[in-house]
């Protein structure tokens, strides 16, 4: 069964973050696996191994210490956001099998639109010519995951020049408006989504 598709137009981060841990928490062997697709107002998120001398002028933007993985990012509306909740011990497979598996979604739709992109070994998530396009960042409890990845589509990126993006120090950041795509964030989620499930065992 392919997971359900939620669209929760724009939610605070807080909030959704709150609602994935309970529904990871509450959720059984049988309980459908679900995709979340969210836009959130401007906040910087903290990953578990985030260091806050990565934060460097945060100005009025809320900072959030959040339970995923990675280090610091920042997400604003424009930006396609898609949380997977995922039994991955049902769908046999692994945190690194799912995080490569969400990088090459975000590469194939990419290259759906005519953008070249791709992974890197040594730094999850998705670049265009060396500039960071996509992000991957996952929590995995009971054998389940959630939060998940952010593409940008067509926002302001200025914010990611306020932190050292994903702990790396004068990462670049892009987006799809910046690569001459327009397309609107629920389509390009659609295009995400068709990916990750079409990978995804069945």
């Amino acid at each position: 069964m392919p997971p359900t598709l939620r669209y929760l137009n724009q939610q605070p981060y807080t909030d959704t973050w709150q609602a994935m841990q309970e529904f990871t928490v509450q959720r059984n062997a049988d309980t459908p696996d679900e995709f979340w697709i969210v836009e959130h107002p401007p906040v910087y998120t903290l990953g578990l191994s985030g260091k806050r001398e990565h934060l460097l002028n945060t100005a009025d933007i809320p900072v959030v210490h959040s339970d995923r993985g990675g280090q610091v990012t920042y997400h604003g509306p424009g930006q396609l956001v898609i949380y997977t909740l995922l039994d991955i011990k049902r769908l046999q497979i692994n945190i690194r099998e799912l995080v490569s598996l969400l990088e090459n979604a975000m590469i194939a739709t990419l290259a759906d639109v005519g953008i070249t992109a791709n992974a890197k070994a040594d730094a999850p998530g998705v670049y265009v010519q060396g500039k960071k396009i996509g992000s991957i960042g996952l929590r995995i409890k009971n054998h389940c995951s959630y939060h998940g990845l952010s593409l940008n589509n067509a926002m302001d990126l200025r914010p990611f020049s306020h932190i050292n993006p994903c702990g790396y120090s004068g990462l670049q950041m892009t987006q799809l408006a910046d690569c001459g795509v327009a397309i609107d964030t629920n389509d390009l989620a659609a295009l995400v989504i068709e990916h990750i499930t079409a990978a995804l065992p069945s």
